[in-house]
């Protein structure tokens, strides 16, 4: 980011900082106003202003700390973490608040046009404390939500299962699976026993298969070390495989040198080695079984918007239209762009990345995560025309270091035939 945009970026956070303080505090107003003493009213007021000046203050020095820096470091992602808490949290009262203006600029135009408002009386009905009082109660859902996802949700490691049926899979991987882990982002991590939690959850799905599905590290090699020998512990009898993701490439921080930049991407691929993975780069691998065999391809990162270096057509060389495929490409946007109606059929593609940016709301009726503005298959199983998408929520969490509703996953999809 430039130096005129990181300006523009900041001063956009700060005045919409102050813009839900501002309104939130017209609640505080309500909640306050049929106090008796003036005094408490006043020390109430100065104390919200104190807070949320600091905050904002807080704030804006943080984003513009991260924009000279590059990197989003641990004492960044807190106040991330207090940003969108209080952010969330704001909108969700406002929200009460604008629907009450709504309703008392509706009042008072009919009062205006009934000749019930006449010179020098007030043009709007005072806000009800009532109101204000639902609008807090109802923000502190969110607020809760929000707080339990910092402390414990980006740690609520769960087992997705899925069986996935194809006619042209071989009678020899009938009840082959699979496990799927994505997005680890090794420097977020502080708490290495709640990782195992997740790490002896992968192992003990005992699948015949593991598959890693990009972005191992935020910025540099060196944030897997202090996990290189939890992580490569998970073993699966035909073998464990690994792509890259955008984050891989260090791309997102700044480096002394080209040459220091490339050492860190040589020194990840290593450390795929280290863990016992074998990294596809533009390339496919054939998994025999009974006598037949399918074909697992792997690309570097594609996706739109993001770096596009994976070669499609180079993993496919030397594979048959008849070869039963399973691709692990990080961006599930590669799917829609090149994958779904690529002649060459490829089976099911198994991604990550979104994260369901780590916010939304899963349940049988709703389904909802701001990821889905940007990706129309931003988590679980998509398909098309007998091709199919997994998208992995991820391991692990960035930026924001919280989980609230999209928890982190472990994949285990089943493949049957019919």
């Amino acid at each position: 980011m430039n130096n005129l945009g990181a300006i523009i970026f900041i001063l956009t956070i700060f005045l919409f900082s102050c813009f839900l303080s501002w309104y939130t505090f017209q609640g505080i107003k309500a909640l306050i106003s049929s106090w008796e003493s003036g005094r408490p009213r006043l020390m109430v007021m100065a104390s919200y202003w104190i807070i949320f000046g600091g905050i904002t203050l807080w704030i804006v020095l943080t984003f513009f700390k991260i924009s000279r820096e590059g990197e989003i470091s641990t004492d960044s992602q807190k106040v991330l973490n207090v940003f969108l808490t209080v952010t969330v949290t704001q909108i969700t009262i406002i929200l009460f608040l604008f629907g009450e203006d709504i309703f008392r600029a509706l009042a008072t135009g009919v009062s205006y046009l009934r000749g019930g408002v006449e010179s020098g009386e007030s043009h709007l009905p005072d806000r009800r404390k009532f109101v204000s009082q639902l609008a807090f109660a109802v923000a502190l859902v969110p607020f809760v939500g929000f707080v339990y996802g910092i402390v414990k949700g980006k740690y609520n490691f769960r087992v997705i299962r899925k069986t996935i049926y194809f006619k042209e899979l071989p009678e020899a991987f009938d009840g082959f699976t699979i496990t799927q882990v994505s997005d680890i982002h090794a420097g977020s991590f502080r708490d290495y026993e709640a990782v195992q939690r997740g790490i002896d959850l992968a192992i003990n799905q005992a699948s015949d298969l593991f598959v890693f599905t990009g972005d191992l590290v935020n910025y540099k090699a060196e944030e897997i070390e202090p996990m290189l020998d939890q992580f490569a512990k998970i073993k699966a009898p035909y073998g464990q495989f690994s792509i890259l993701g955008n984050h891989d490439y260090g791309d997102y921080t700044s480096w002394p040198s080209k040459e220091a930049k490339e050492e860190n991407f040589e020194k990840l691929k290593q450390q795929h080695a280290r863990l016992g993975y074998k990294l596809l780069l533009d390339e496919h691998v054939i998994l025999e079984k009974g006598g037949q065999h399918i074909t697992l391809l792997g690309v570097e990162n594609w996706g739109v918007g993001f770096h596009a270096k994976g070669d499609l057509e180079k993993a496919l060389s030397g594979t048959k239209a008849a070869d039963f495929k399973i691709l692990l490409s990080h961006d599930p946007s590669h799917w829609d762009e090149q994958v779904k109606n690529n002649p060459n059929n490829i089976h099911l593609t198994l991604s990550g990345h979104t994260h369901g940016m780590q916010f939304g709301i899963e349940t049988p009726i709703i389904r909802w995560s701001p990821a889905q503005y940007r990706y129309p298959n931003w988590a679980g199983l998509a398909q098309q025309a007998g091709k199919f998408l997994y998208v992995n929520r991820g391991f692990g969490f960035h930026a924001f270091s919280g989980r609230v509703g999209i928890w982190p996953e472990i994949t285990v999809l089943e493949l049957k035939k019919g």
